[in-house]
């Protein structure tokens, strides 16, 4: 399924986009493991489909009643609001079933509503005409919003492939009366208008984002499922209740707080229950933090600021003295190393052999000293030969005329011949 809002357009080989997951492009699918399954019965086969609209961001089940088989990718009419919609089948089969189960709908509901024909082009070219006054409509709509003064956030407006209905996804903290807005945007767009109300989380995986892990924002990739987060697991992970760290971009708490929320209770159920406060000679300990990942707890006295860790084990052994009635000297703090361990670097190891860079130019030197012969020797050339201009030293120091030898004849001895006959 290839997304219109990254700016790649629609992508070769499998549609996914390389399962980039930008913008609701796989947020909502599904893997359809049965798909090369043979079918035993086609007369209990599943002739419910899924198909989905606007990019992937609804997705919604319609009754196969036409006796063609479709299959996922295919462009297909449904049944809409006093018309027809378009849309594109992403899931069919008996994973349906399981979808259906998952999601509470009833297979044989008859309400249900049901599949018309394939697209025609006739279909795809009102289905892309009305998509492209989407972005108008919002522009207008939120400006005859700020006319009217309504405390309402236009987010995202979805008109059916047949023109003749449009859904306005709005956020509001309040109730919002709408009913001039309907009135004002039924005559300008000549059209059905129904106004859905949404939150901010739905909001946000609608636009997208990057969070502040750096990844791209789980509501706009994966989650649809919004569960409640509160600031009790924030506690249990012993964070700072810091409003600003703990909020996301849609200005709730961060979904991801319930990822290990899990794991930290699993983990403090091996911790003793009612030990917040420890009767010590010193006065009463009072319980500050548990530490789930090396199995303390530390607790601070009443007349100094200092904390304590203390072992689980010595805990609960307090606990018990003070139930019998006898009250220990001290807590006995174990120590706690906070330094950070040197790490080693790991030894180079030669893959490639016992061949350095050095000994390769010692290799290639010899090369080029037996080529070029042991008695032909460079000549540098005078910067004269070389058209660049003589070197004049600097300074007013007086200079030597120079003499110039290219020209000069040289001279040769010649040495005697050597006589055979010294006797003569």
């Amino acid at each position: 399924m290839g997304c219109g809002n990254c700016g790649t357009g629609t992508p070769n080989g499998c549609k996914s986009n390389g399962s980039c997951g930008t913008n609701s492009c796989n947020r909502m699918n599904a893997y359809d493991w049965l798909v090369n399954l043979p079918i035993s019965d086609a007369e209990s086969a599943c002739r419910v489909i899924e198909v989905t609209f606007n990019q992937g961001s609804r997705k919604e089940f319609y009754r196969n009643s036409t006796l063609q088989l479709f299959e996922k990718g295919d462009w297909i009419a449904v049944e809409g609001v006093s018309g027809f919609d378009v849309g594109e089948v992403s899931l069919t089969g008996e994973v349906v079933r399981l979808q259906m189960k998952k999601k509470g709908v009833d297979e044989f509901n008859s309400e249900m509503k049901r599949i018309l024909r394939p697209a025609t082009d006739r279909d795809l070219e009102l289905y892309h005409q009305n998509k492209d006054r989407e972005k108008e409509a919002l522009i207008r709509t939120r400006a005859i919003t700020r006319q009217l003064n309504l405390n309402m956030k236009m987010s995202e407006v979805e008109i059916q492939a047949d023109g003749k209905k449009a859904t306005f996804f709005y956020i509001a903290d309040d109730r919002v009366d709408f009913r001039e807005l309907i009135k004002i945007l039924a005559g300008e767009f000549r059209l059905k208008v129904e106004m859905r109300q949404i939150g901010a989380r739905q909001e946000s995986a609608k636009v997208g984002g990057i969070g502040s892990c750096g990844r791209e924002l789980c509501c706009a990739t994966w989650l649809t499922d919004f569960k409640s987060v509160n600031t009790a697991a924030a506690r249990y992970q012993n964070l700072s209740i810091n409003q600003t760290k703990l909020s996301g971009q849609c200005g709730r708490l961060k979904c991801c707080l319930n990822y290990e929320l899990d794991t930290y209770l699993d983990a403090l159920q091996g911790f003793p229950e009612n030990a917040d406060m420890l009767q010590v000679v010193r006065g009463m300990a009072t319980l500050i933090k548990k530490d789930i990942f090396k199995n303390l707890m530390w607790y601070v006295l009443p007349d100094s600021s200092k904390q304590y860790p203390l072992t689980i084990e010595r805990v609960k052994k307090i606990r018990s003295l003070n139930a019998q009635g006898v009250v220990p000297e001290e807590l006995e703090a174990v120590e706690v190393t906070t330094g950070k361990v040197k790490e080693v670097e790991p030894e180079f190891v030669d893959v490639v052999g016992h061949i350095t860079l050095s000994s390769l130019e010692k290799a290639d030197k010899k090369k080029h000293y037996k080529q070029s012969g042991p008695a032909k020797k460079m000549q540098v050339q005078p910067p004269q030969q070389r058209g660049g201009a003589p070197q004049r030293p600097s300074g007013n120091a007086p200079q030597k005329p120079r003499q110039d030898n290219r020209f000069k004849p040289q001279l040769q001895q010649r040495k005697p011949p050597k006589d055979n006959n010294p006797k003569k």
